[in-house]
């Protein structure tokens, strides 16, 4: 479904039971300068039960014949409550048997959700719940289902998207797209930017929501500047990894090869630092059964004098974090015992002393708190294969979630 309007909402002298000018010229009635207040005192919206939805599907369908069925849009609605909102003359509204007049209804988009609709692979005509945010998840986007609103009952779009403000909504961008002429006047008139292919084609109304801030062990982005982080995942990555600790623990340090190079460093996770887009520094974590091992920390000599070390270890604790893990161990050596104090690791009891590489280490143990966004069974199963370090942004296979079951290798018969 796309944004529909009925031709007779824009009718003279509309405008002003709004406080505002009729509508003409250019974006008089935008959504943040709409006073809702005095809107509110003839609408009135509220969520329909379902038979009140069906009816009101049902007489829309007269002007919109190719609305969604009942049954989808209730779907929709049981996944997520706040989806559709009825409309109505407040002076005809009765609380006991509310009815609606009108509607509006929107998609709220998980990441992989908005994703396919910019890529234009989204199936709005019968939305996947997979990429729908459920009621109580921030989406990543608002998608304009339908609006059906006659005359004066056009208000009523303005008070729905005043409610689709709490803080779970609030700054969240809306998309649209317009099926009639008279959706698009209605998108422009409510300060929708024009569709464009940075949107992919769709109307975009940005809520002065900040760019998504990346987590700590996914914030380089080449060209930069400053002190970032990302997670090693290409065989150049790794490379980086070698040198640097090759320059910090062989060549400063006199770490014969085969104590640095110890055999683990396929089978863990490497953070590797950077100053602009300079490699500085690194880290590598192992993971086992109900513990994270923070270990190999290396700053180049000449950039010991950033924070690059600092925000090494905060990443590597966040990430281990988001895996799960609320016990992170470590060996620290005896002189940078303060060091890592700063963290919240301590020196626990019976931790034990050992030497290796020539200098003398002490066992560190820091408990914390569980993450609020841990990845566990029963999230999004396409969070849990995106990439390592990158489960707040869809990935590849995101992208195949909308397309048809094939199985190309199973029913395509290969001659012989």
């Amino acid at each position: 479904m796309t944004v529909h309007v009925d031709r007779s909402q824009f009718v003279p002298g509309y405008s002003d039971r709004l406080g505002h000018s009729p509508i003409t010229g250019r974006q008089r009635h935008e959504l943040g300068a709409i006073r809702i207040e005095r809107v509110a005192r003839h609408l009135v919206v509220f969520m329909p039960a379902p038979t009140d939805l069906a009816r009101l599907i049902e007489a829309a369908r007269a002007d919109l014949p190719d609305l969604a069925p009942p049954q989808i849009v209730q779907r929709v609605m049981s996944h997520n409550p706040d989806s559709v909102l009825a409309i109505a003359h407040r002076h005809k509204f009765d609380a006991g048997a509310p009815r609606g007049e009108g509607l509006v209804a929107c998609l709220m988009l998980n990441a992989a959700g908005l994703a396919a609709l910019r890529a234009g692979t989204f199936d709005a005509s019968d939305p996947p719940v997979s990429m729908l945010a459920g009621q109580h998840e921030r989406p990543a986007g608002i998608y304009v289902w339908a609006v059906y609103a006659r005359r004066r009952l056009a208000g009523g779009v303005g008070l729905v998207f005043d409610r689709l403000s709490s803080p779970n909504y609030q700054g969240v961008d809306f998309y649209a797209r317009a099926a009639t002429p008279e959706g698009a006047a209605l998108l422009t008139t409510l300060g929708f930017e024009p569709p464009s292919a940075h949107h992919g084609g769709l109307y975009h109304f940005a809520r002065g929501s900040k760019p998504e801030t990346a987590p700590s062990y996914d914030s380089h982005r080449p060209g930069g500047t400053g002190t970032s982080v990302a997670v090693a995942r290409s065989m150049e990555d790794l490379s980086r990894v070698i040198a640097l600790r090759a320059t910090v623990y062989m060549a400063e340090q006199a770490c014969p090869y085969e104590e640095e190079f110890d055999g683990n460093d396929l089978s863990a996770t490497h953070l590797i630092g950077y100053v602009g887009d300079e490699p500085a520094g690194c880290l590598r974590i192992r993971f086992f059964a109900d513990f994270a091992k923070i270990e190999r920390l290396a700053v180049r000599a000449e950039y010991r004098n950033t924070r690059m070390a600092f925000a090494l270890v905060r990443a590597g604790i966040e990430l281990a974090r988001v895996k799960g893990y609320r016990r992170l161990y470590g060996h620290a050596q005896k002189r940078l015992v303060g060091f890592w104090s700063r963290f919240g690791f301590r020196v626990f009891e019976g931790a034990q002393e050992l030497v290796f590489s020539d200098f003398d280490y002490v066992e560190m143990l820091l408990e914390a708190e569980p993450h609020p966004q841990a990845i566990g069974i029963g999230i999004d199963p396409y969070v849990i294969i995106r990439p390592e370090g990158r489960w707040h942004r869809a990935g590849a296979l995101d992208r195949s979630r909308s397309r048809a079951v094939t199985r190309p290798s199973v029913d395509t018969k290969v001659a012989l």
